[in-house]
């Protein structure tokens, strides 16, 4: 028997690893050897896990609460657990879901029945992430139809603006003069000019 490990992930969105690490505990890892990342788990470039790795050795015990939060990218979740099972040659326990323990059914069986759990549960911790994506894109583009605004409030132009607008048009002051005299920077007076001049011409 090597060492036991513990794996930690919350997102940056989410910054509440209680619940992972109180499993952690429960199943005595030792609280140095638990690693853990605040970021998202589209991919498996994160520090700590790449430390991990670093440090597993054969024989060794890693703890998860949960497939995603190993990752939640179907294929690399599979291709890391190969690497882990069988280049690295360690046990993995997945605390949620207890015929995710490679310590257990050794035989043909018992494995063939792990990799049937763990390709269902990469793909359903994909798939519902894509599902986020696109409750969140008809979301957006939902509240736009009803006319929400999205980013910044717009700055109400200077009363004097077309005005201004019209002498810098045809040449009569600098951009700089004309942002002075609304009351603008420079370069919000451009932006402002170039889309009324894309709007109205020179009008």
């Amino acid at each position: 028997m090597g060492n036991v490990y513990g794996y930690v992930r919350v997102s940056t969105r989410e910054q509440n690893e209680d619940r992972q690490m109180v499993a952690l505990n429960e199943a005595q890892v030792p609280e140095k050897n638990i690693y853990m990342d605040k970021q998202s788990g589209k991919d498996f470039n994160r520090p700590m896990y790449r430390q991990l790795l670093k440090k597993l050795r054969e024989d060794d015990l890693l703890y998860i609460k949960s497939i995603d939060r190993l990752g939640r990218n179907y294929e690399e979740v599979l291709e890391q657990w190969r690497l882990l099972t069988k280049e690295k040659k360690i046990d993995i326990v997945v605390i949620d879901m207890p015929l995710l323990d490679t310590r257990r059914g050794k035989d043909l069986m018992g494995t063939f029945l792990s990799d049937i759990v763990l390709q269902v549960l990469s793909f359903v911790a994909e798939n519902e992430r894509k599902n986020i994506r696109q409750r969140q894109r008809e979301g957006i583009d939902a509240a736009k139809n009803r006319g929400v605004q999205f980013g910044r409030p717009q700055v109400p132009l200077p009363d004097n603006f077309v005005q201004i607008y019209n002498r810098w048009v045809v040449g009569e002051i600098g951009g700089r003069e004309a942002a002075e005299l609304c009351g603008m920077p420079i370069t919000s007076f451009y932006r402002k000019a170039n889309k009324r001049r894309e709007e109205h011409g020179y009008r």
